[in-house]
């Protein structure tokens, strides 16, 4: 066994781990030393050993503080998924010892899980009112790298195209319709019947550019010759769109069945739009598995996805 191999296996230890976590994210060992209420000599001590007994340098000193090298950047990755493991395994165990079942953290993908996740929680409330939920919204490229790292353990929404999923794990839940919307004041949600070339003269509300639903909603219009305006707003919020299209001609594209709402009702015109997109589900690491409170809440979005096809909520 080789200096590095003894060093990693019997002598590094969580406080070598959170050390390296703490320099790299503040660069200077002075306002280590403050956040940390150790001396500063003692921090640079502490660096030192671990050099030393692992063999290599992991910072370099400039102008500008310290700065990992390739193999400190190299450990302190490793450093920050092995703290999230291990907070998380004090997290299940003091659930364990409180009585209370455990703890999920869940990515929500915005306007795509918004009937779905609600009655997913209630479900999970239901069954287990001692697992506790932290729920964060955020966009697909924001979320991955918290499932990928650890900090999340699920993710749920519209599911990402098959070649961008690596290492993740998916779970198809529900199959939602891609409507066009406008409100019931409309001049179109007079008519009984409507074509794609009555669309020409409204304003548009759109997902932003570059989005999965943007780019299928354009590929269709250009194919039956409808030109989109220089007239539109571009947001993911449901609670917008809704707003707007009370009070404006906008069309809207929109995912699910939202036209029946009591207090924004809308008018889904009669044109036929393909499958734009790929349906909600859930993504979860492969590589970390599944903790029991977690497959708890797949079951429970298995369930509400089964009552909201079958329209039974």
């Amino acid at each position: 066994m080789n200096g590095l191999d003894g060093y990693m296996q019997v002598n590094l230890k969580a406080r070598h781990l959170r050390l390296l976590v703490t320099i790299d994210t503040y660069r200077n060992l002075t306002q280590v030393a403050e956040v940390t209420h150790v001396t500063m000599p003692a921090v640079s001590k502490s660096l030192a050993e671990l050099e030393r007994g692992l063999g290599l340098t992991l910072f370099t000193r400039t102008a500008q503080g310290l700065v990992p090298t390739p193999h400190g950047e190299c450990l302190i990755r490793h450093a920050r998924e092995m703290l999230t493991i291990l907070h998380q395994a004090r997290d299940e165990m003091k659930a364990l010892s409180s009585g209370t079942e455990g703890k999920v953290h869940i990515g929500m993908l915005p306007a795509s899980a918004s009937a779905l996740l609600p009655l997913a929680l209630n479900l999970l409330k239901m069954r287990s009112p001692g697992t506790n939920v932290r729920v964060v919204e955020g966009t697909r490229g924001a979320l991955l790298p918290e499932l990928w790292q650890g900090r999340l353990d699920l993710i749920v929404g519209r599911l990402p195209a098959p070649d961008t999923l690596g290492s993740f794990d998916e779970k198809a839940l529900l199959e939602e319709p891609v409507t066009l919307m406008t409100g019931r004041q409309h001049p179109l949600a007079r008519r009984k019947n409507v074509d794609w070339s009555d669309l020409h003269p409204y304003p548009w509300i759109l997902p932003p550019q570059g989005s999965i639903l943007r780019d299928s909603l354009e590929r269709t219009l250009r194919a039956h010759d409808v030109p989109l305006t220089n007239n539109y707003i571009e947001t993911l919020s449901v609670h917008v769109t809704r707003a707007h299209l009370q009070i404006s001609d906008s069309i809207a594209v929109m995912v699910g069945t939202p036209a029946n709402d009591a207090e924004q009702p809308l008018h889904a015109l009669p044109l036929t739009l393909p499958r734009l997109l790929r349906p909600s589900g859930v993504l979860w690491n492969r590589n970390r598995g599944l903790t029991p409170s977690a497959q708890l809440m797949v079951s429970c979005l298995e369930e509400a996805a089964q009552q909201l096809q079958s329209g039974t909520t």
